[in-house]
């Protein structure tokens, strides 16, 4: 596992990739000696290399050996070349995550002068290059906002255990690049890492129980914990810092923009595990981990606050602060500083004991922090002390950047997300309204009907529940959820939850469900000057191509009820909308997804101009390029400049979670990308040419989106056979056993495609290689315009060129083409039993992959697939040897697993082997699923 990957730039940095790779490699080949002996090493390096010559002069009688070498395996020695080279993988992606690092720090060395395209400082300057003033500027930046949504959605499913080891390695392998390091240390370094990746090999990458919720809780603190904390402050302050060096004649202070969310304990749409206890176990987790950090920052803040009152003159405000606490607050001996002479640290040793009272019941509101603010306080009072005896640098580099973690983070980490399928909510619904004889049966009411009696129910002040009746466990539950946001406003601030996201919206009556329950639990009240107090929003969630159709009706219709108006009183007349990427293209297809989406982005907000409502926009996107996955700056850049002035929320879905956040100088990267981008945007949205050339194309793109579903949904959804070899040529069946979530992989217990969810669909087709979603029906879509007219190709060339929407698409569908492998995916067609039905269905989805590439070369004008971007096709190019084993492999395994259990047997080390093919493939393709 020697082999060097080189990227296409032959500067010094990617010659230290290339050192890190060889030295990686080197290291797993002595692991691989070390614990399977010479033999396993030869078998490996063996595979290797044939895979190597295969991909680079491929012969059929190459092609066979190299198959019958590997399904030749002995089980014994098979177990531990699967696990060779998916761990090759892991150590793979963590020289990147370093190269990453390393390429931003040589940048900013060797620069000089120059400013790093990208980064914050190049978007200020570019702000005052085009003669933005400071007050201009300072609407834009009080105009952005971008929350990012953690969820469970892990198709990459690595242990926490794996990724401490990960991280270890990371930062060992980065300490290479110390030049002062001795030929001694340098061994000793080399030693320290083959530990660690002997642990690797020694430790289960794989879970031996699904997750519980609470496990995927702790998962998505983990990053808060290792690196949000603190890189989400550097963000604010880089951005102060450009503004002060752009605009230095007015004072900045960044207001909050670029902040965290969560679905993980609050999405409980098809997964009965997230129960109202442990939405509210989740915001007490949220919380405890916001005091253990300000605590911990406030025990090093102690180290650095020996200033003393024979030297200083400290503000009689802190003195009198620290003579409230004294009375307020009994110390134990071993808590007191006792140097009398050193204030701050008095202080900070009270503020350590209320951080500790603050989540405990029962303790006197004089002795604790009853809310963010009053922390807040206590450190501004500090901050002003400082600045008094001219420890401005003190205050600047410790003060507030802790001043600005509590802004960002509060008491309640993360604003929780709750969602729920609207069905759900008509159900409970029609129990609760038939048991207070309101309506016999409100599930048969018309979609009118349900919107008159909803909007009379909250209209009137009086409850439609009662303590006295009984009702169904999922009704009780169904009203619990709400009370408990009830109480959760109240104990950790109305910030931790705020929005109710209702899964398959199909109507104006699902937004004003939420309300009448909201209202059932005292977030939606009546005032006596007649007003409303609503501190919950419905927020819908258009996933289908047909409920894109309907959304803009849907929500004109809602913002024409003056009940419903009555709750965006609270919100500033903000209204959130959230769109599926997922679902829509598991619906419609690639082409057909994005179209719509873009279509219902300008329509949803013509809607609400109309009606003087601003909107939020929220992209549930995946991490898989078939579920919208894209960078997150790419994300931020493909909305419509009009459409982002209310701001946007992202979903940030668990399978990239450590790709972009479990190293800081990558999260530091991603989001000062992300900042960058939305300025960039706030800026273009106020030149209305931005957009300009769209019209001229809008009637092409809408009709070869409608001939692309039609291709896509005459396979998908009208071939008879197509279910059949979905599920025969995939991993499907095994991909639920993998552990990696505590969701179920369907919506209701059943077989039919409508109820399986979109990320087992994508993730599938990638373990097979042919990553249909992401770019089946695109070749017909196009060619249906181009019809071989060169008049029709030069169009599309200009739209390339000019519309960055249709660039980004055509994009993205070069990735999905170049990770795709054809030859590869045929032998998963040999596992289906009826060959007729293998063979039909493959030559249709081999065609138009031909025809899809040929089609993007012709447009773009380049000789291979992405040549627009050779770094990634050179990591594609040279990463694919060392997946093609394990699809082989996995392949091969796949067939004698559903063998045995058609025979009503099982092998457990044989599903473990399949598992371990599944993670090893996910590793080495990355965006997965």
């Amino acid at each position: 596992m020697s082999d060097s990957v080189s990227l296409i730039n032959k500067n010094t940095s990617n010659n230290l990739l290339r050192r890190d790779v060889r030295f990686l490699g080197h290291i797993l080949g002595e692991v691989l000696v070390h614990q399977g002996g010479n033999a396993l090493f030869t078998v490996v390096e063996k595979i290797r290399e044939m895979s190597k010559s295969l991909r680079n002069q491929y012969t059929p009688e190459m092609y066979e050996e190299f198959k019958e070498t590997v399904n030749g395996l002995e089980p014994e020695i098979r177990y531990q070349v699967i696990r060779a080279f998916a761990i090759y993988f892991q150590l793979i992606n963590i020289a990147e995550q370093n190269q990453r690092i390393r390429r931003k720090r040589d940048y900013e060395r060797t620069a000089g002068e120059n400013v790093q395209p990208g980064s914050i400082e190049d978007v200020v300057r570019e702000l005052k290059a085009q003669h933005i003033s400071a007050a201009e500027a300072q609407e834009i930046i009080q105009g952005i906002s971008l929350e990012l949504v953690m969820t469970a959605h892990p198709t990459e499913a690595t242990r926490r255990a794996v990724l401490d080891i990960h991280q270890r390695i990371a930062n060992d392998v980065m300490e290479l690049d110390n030049p002062s390091l001795t030929f001694r240390e340098r061994e000793q370094l080399r030693v320290k890492l083959l530990g660690e990746v002997i642990m690797l090999w020694q430790t289960d990458e794989l879970r031996d129980r699904k997750p519980t919720v609470i496990d995927e809780v702790r998962n998505g603190l983990y990053y808060f914990d290792e690196t949000l904390f603190d890189v989400l402050p550097q963000v604010y302050q880089e951005l102060e810092r450009c503004l002060n060096k752009y605009y230095p004649e007015q004072p900045w202070h960044v207001p909050t923009f670029l902040k965290f969310g969560s679905w993980i304990g609050g999405d409980r749409d098809g997964n009965p595990s997230v129960t109202s206890k442990i939405t509210w176990e989740t915001l007490r987790m949220h919380r405890q981990l916001a005091l253990d950090k300000y605590e911990e920052l406030l025990r090093e803040l102690m180290g650095h606050m020996s200033f003393s009152k024979n030297i200083v003159e400290v503000t009689q405000e802190l003195l009198d602060s620290i003579k409230k606490d004294r009375e307020n607050i009994d110390l134990r001996s071993d808590e007191v500083w006792r140097n009398e002479k050193e204030p701050y640290r008095i202080k900070v040793k009270y503020m350590i004991e209320k951080i500790n009272n603050t989540a405990k019941p029962n303790v006197p509101a004089s002795k604790k922090y009853n809310n963010p603010s009053e922390l807040m306080e206590d450190l501004k009072i500090i901050e002003r002390s400082l600045r008094n005896h001219f420890a401005d640098f003190i205050a600047d580099s410790y003060i507030a950047k802790l001043i600005r973690q509590v802004e960002l983070f509060g008491f309640h980490l993360a604003s929780l997300d709750v969602r729920q399928h609207s069905k759900e909510h008509e159900a409970a619904m029609t129990e609760i309204l038939q048991k207070m004889s309101i309506c016999p049966n409100y599930s048969e009411l018309s979609e009118q009907q349900k919107i008159e009696l909803l909007t009379n129910i909250l209209n009137e002040p009086r409850p439609i529940t009662s303590p006295y009746l009984n009702y169904s466990e999922s009704t009780k539950e169904c009203l619990d959820v709400y009370r408990v946001i009830q109480k959760a406003q109240q104990e950790f601030g109305r910030q931790c939850i705020s929005s109710y996201l209702i899964s398959m919206t199909q109507g104006s009556s699902d937004l004003l469900e939420v309300l009448v329950f909201g209202k059932e639990a005292g977030l939606y009240l009546h005032n006596p000057d007649g007003s409303v107090t609503c501190t919950l929003q419905s927020v819908p969630l258009f996933e289908t191509v047909d409920d894109l159709h309907a959304a803009p009706e849907i929500m004109a219709t809602l913002f024409k009820i003056p009940a419903y108006r009555n709750s965006l009183e609270s919100a500033n007349q903000l209204q959130e909308i959230m769109l599926g990427y997922s679902d829509s293209n598991k619906d419609g297809g690639v082409i057909t997804a994005n179209w719509e989406l873009r279509m219902a982005l300008r329509s949803i907000t013509e809607a609400a101009k109309s009606h003087n409502v601003k909107l939020k926009f929220f992209h549930g996107r995946g991490g898989a390029l078939g579920r919208g996955g894209m960078p997150l700056k790419d994300s931020i850049m493909a909305q419509p400049a009009d459409t982002i002035g209310g701001g946007i929320k992202i979903t940030e879905q668990g399978e990239v979670l450590s790709q972009r956040y479990s190293m800081k100088g990558i999260a530091y990267r991603s989001l000062e990308q992300a900042t960058s981008a939305l300025i960039t945007g706030a800026l273009n949205a106020r030149n209305p040419q931005t957009d300009a050339v769209e019209p001229m194309y809008t009637d092409i793109m809408r009709n070869i989106s409608e001939q692309a579903q039609q291709k896509y949904q005459d396979l998908i959804f009208r071939d008879a056979d197509f279910l059949t070899f979905f599920k025969e040529s995939t991993p499907l069946p095994e991909i639920g056993e993998l552990n990696i979530g505590s969701r179920p992989s369907k919506r209701k217990n059943s077989d039919r495609f409508e109820d399986l969810r979109a990320i087992p669909w994508v993730f599938s087709w990638t373990q097979s290689r042919y990553l249909l979603p992401a770019w089946y029906a695109a070749g017909s879509g196009l060619y249906s315009y181009y019809q071989d007219k060169p008049e029709h190709l030069r169009v599309m060339q200009d739209m390339y060129k000019q519309w960055s929407f249709f660039k980004s698409l055509i994009d993205n569908l070069q990735m999905a083409l170049a990770k795709a492998d054809l030859l590869i995916s045929k032998e998963y067609s040999k596992m289906i039993n009826d060959q007729q039905i293998a063979e039909r269905i493959y030559n249709l989805i081999e065609e138009e992959y031909k025809k899809t590439s040929a089609l993007i070369l012709q447009i773009t004008g380049q000789q291979e697939i992405l040549d627009n971007v050779p770094v990634i096709q050179e990591s594609i190019h040279l990463r694919n040897p060392y997946v093609d084993p394990l699809s082989y492999l996995q392949v091969q395994l796949l067939q004698e697993l559903r063998a045995l259990r058609d025979q009503g047997s099982d092998d457990a080390l044989l599903l473990r082997e399949v598992l371990l093919t599944i993670n090893g493939i996910a590793a080495g393709l990355r965006n997965t699923g």
